[in-house]
């Protein structure tokens, strides 16, 4: 059995996270990461969903090292039938902020200097009330929270979901808008055709068109067109 979520985040906090860095800018693509969102959804480091992270390598409350373990923490979903789509903006709007400091040397290496020069930087951020879309793929029931935190600010966002019916298996060709990994699908679907959305830690691509290849079509809950999610989408790694 294979259930569907179609799920809805609205932001109640401007939402920040460095997807490009151009000079002193540091600018927030209005989509949001399938890797985040597994973190942000709580299915990550969770007794519910998963029985294999121990405790030294949990994140919940400390983090001893700046160092991923995306493989790690999300190849147990692959074994619970657990897929979460990347998020794409419905409806968003942007917000530039500048912010200063001061050169700190005198903290960190314990320099002495008779100097404070500032310094700036802008960042551009989401802003509250705007509305992302995703897609979770599951093979059993799940209980997911009404509130979640995304991005470096840890900003808070209202999740909203309807679980979609009259779900078909099919083959064949068709197109999907929203993002996806393309780690995650590209050794099961033959992509034809995308748009690059360039950001860490892997890229993504939207606007996809995929020949003969196999999907779940059904209502869209929001429109009166079906959609076409590809199936057999699973958490893949680089070697």
């Amino acid at each position: 059995m294979v259930l569907i979520y179609l799920c809805q985040l609205e932001l109640h906090d401007s939402l920040y996270y460095a997807t490009r860095e151009i000079g002193r800018l540091y600018e927030t693509e209005p989509v949001i990461h399938n890797y985040a969102l597994c973190y942000a959804l709580g299915l990550v480091d969770s007794e519910v969903y998963s029985t294999t992270v121990t405790e030294e390598d949990s994140y919940r409350y400390f983090c001893p090292e700046q160092v991923p373990k995306y493989e790690a923490h999300l190849t147990p979903l692959n074994q619970q039938g657990i897929y979460v789509t990347p998020a794409r903006a419905v409806k968003h709007s942007a917000i530039l902020n500048t912010w200063k400091y001061a050169n700190n040397n005198y903290h960190v290496e314990m320099e002495k200097t008779q100097k404070n020069i500032p310094s700036f930087g802008r960042a551009k951020e989401i802003v509250p009330e705007s509305q992302f879309e995703l897609f979770i793929i599951s093979q059993k029931q799940l209980k997911l929270p009404k509130w979640i935190r995304l991005g470096k600010w840890m900003s808070k966002a209202e999740l909203t979901i309807q679980e979609v019916t009259k779900i078909e298996l099919k083959t064949g060709d068709f197109s999907f808008p929203y993002p996806l990994n393309p780690l995650d699908m590209m050794f099961t679907h033959q992509v034809v055709s995308y748009d690059v959305v360039n950001m860490p830690p892997v890229s993504l691509i939207q606007n996809v068109t995929i020949r003969q290849g196999q999907y779940y079509e059904f209502d869209n809950p929001n429109k009166t067109e079906k959609l076409r999610l590809p199936a057999k989408m699973q958490y893949r790694f680089k070697a």
